[in-house]
Formats: structure tokens, C-alpha cells, sequence
């Protein structure tokens, strides 16, 4: 754990409880039933849960944190930039709304456009990953670290898919170079998670197109933390709002990259 006396400790602090509190307000929804809509089109789902964890949480960081920004997937930026919460309240909408048990609440904290703090909290399992910069990766208390699998064919892998696969089919592509190579890939719909778990050591990488800066920003530091390595396509450091992700334990990475590029 994270010493009291670490000076983002009580972000950290902070971060857990709102969303501890955000995880209260998806399993209250659950068992009392929702209603749902959608955004940018049918399979893209947003429920009442969604819109309440996020007011819930921007109360409560806004609240011990008043110089912070704040930036919300429903409800868009405001403040300064220069110390910010991103936040997706409920990553694995979709999921939710079907009662697949994956999906969870991701925070995280920027300061000077650098991701210091982060935080995953698995709704369902009641996992809590949590990570400082230059302080390592925790899951509930514990150390965690990315697994020392060397070899690609054999490494569990996740991805996901935009909302309209019908027009942006990008993805299709490295998958299916994926798949000929006979590795192993999951789709389990929540990319906060994916990362959480690549950094717990339950998967060896994780790719995806055109993700939002609340879908990675905490999961992105925990695996980092966690002894990983996340990149773009190119191999290039990944840049928050990048078009492609790429994590890895980091010994399988340039085998992976080479995959999805069609090289190996």
C-alpha cells in the first residue's frame, strides 16, 4: 500500500472511495432496474447508473479537490487542465446493461499531462487496482506485477471493437492476423479491465483502436507500473487520446506488434 505520508496519498485516498461509491450506485441500479438510451448509436448504450456514479464521483473529488479539473465521459470537461481527474463511471456499458459481470469504474489523476494516480475498481469481483507513478501497482493491498512469458503463441491476449464495426472495420484486420497466427484472444469488453488485467499478471496483452483518454488513463499507468510496457502500433510511446494501444508484459511486445502489423 501506498505510505500516508506519499503526497498524492490522499488522491489516492480519495479516488478509492468515490469509486467504491460509484460501485454502490451500479449494483443499487441492478438490483432496482434501469432505464438505458443510447449515443452515437444502438449498441452504444449509456444508463441512469452511468450518469449518477459520474455526478457522484465529481461531487465528492470536486469537493476535496476544488482547484482540480474534471474530465467525465458523459459529461464532457471543465476546470483546469493542469490538475485533472479523467474518469469513465461505468466502463463496460454494454455489459451491464446484459449482466455480463465485466465491468467497473476507471479514475484517474493528471497533473501537468502526466498520469500520476490511477484506479480500476471491478464492480462485480470488487477488485480494487490501484497505482501511483514511481510507487508500483496494488490489487486490493497487494503488489501486483505482469507475468515473465516470453513466448507470444501461448500468451493470453484481449481486444475490443468500436461501437460500428461496420464502419471502422481497422480492427478486423489485426485480429484476424491474430487469430491465423493460432494465438489466444479474449474480448471481454471493458478496456480499464483489460489493462487492470494485463497488470495483474491474467493476461500477457492488450490491443485496441480509437479509445477514449477515460477508457486507459488509470489502466494505462497500472500496467507501467506493474512492470509492463504500453505503446502505439509503431512501438512509440503511447500518448493519452493515441488512436492505437498496445500493452504487454513487455518480453512478448515487438512479437505482438509485429503480428498485429502483419510483419511476423
Amino acid at each position: 500500500m501506498i505510505g500516508r505520508k506519499h503526497p498524492l496519498f490522499p488522491y489516492l485516498e480519495a479516488m478509492l472511495e468515490a469509486a467504491h461509491l460509484a460501485q454502490g450506485i451500479h449494483r443499487y441500479y441492478l438490483e432496482r432496474g434501469f432505464t438505458q438510451g443510447t449515443k452515437s448509436g444502438p449498441t452504444d448504450l449509456v444508463t441512469q447508473a452511468d450518469r449518477e456514479s459520474e455526478e457522484a464521483i465529481k461531487e465528492l473529488l470536486l469537493l476535496r479537490f476544488p482547484e482540480a479539473g474534471f474530465w467525465g465521459e458523459e459529461g464532457g470537461s471543465e476546470g483546469g487542465k493542469a490538475l485533472r481527474f479523467i474518469v469513465d463511471p461505468l466502463d463496460g456499458t454494454v455489459n451491464y446493461a446484459h449482466g455480463f459481470p465485466f465491468y467497473g469504474v476507471s479514475i484517474a489523476l493528471e497533473v501537468e499531462g502526466q498520469i500520476q494516480v490511477g484506479v480500476v475498481l471491478d464492480t462485480s469481483r470488487d477488485e480494487a487496482f490501484y497505482a501511483v507513478r514511481g510507487q508500483g501497482a496494488f490489487l486490493n493491498g497487494r503488489p501486483i506485477r505482469v507475468t515473465e512469458r516470453g513466448e507470444l503463441l501461448g500468451s493470453l491476449l484481449a481486444t475490443g471493437f468500436p461501437y460500428d464495426v461496420a464502419r471502422d472495420q481497422e480492427n478486423l484486420t489485426y485480429f484476424q492476423r491474430a487469430l491465423a497466427k493460432g494465438l489466444l484472444v479474449r474480448r471481454p469488453g471493458a478496456a480499464a479491465l483489460d489493462l487492470a488485467y494485463v497488470a495483474a499478471g491474467r493476461l500477457e496483452g492488450f490491443w485496441e483502436v480509437k479509445l477514449n483518454p477515460w477508457d486507459v488513463a488509470a489502466g494505462w499507468l497500472l500496467v507501467e507500473e506493474a512492470g509492463g510496457k504500453v505503446t502505439d502500433l509503431e512501438g512509440k510511446p503511447y500518448r493519452l487520446g493515441h488512436r492505437y494501444l498496445v500493452a504487454s508484459n513487455g518480453r512478448i511486445h515487438e512479437a505482438l506488434l509485429r503480428t498485429l502489423l502483419g510483419q511476423g
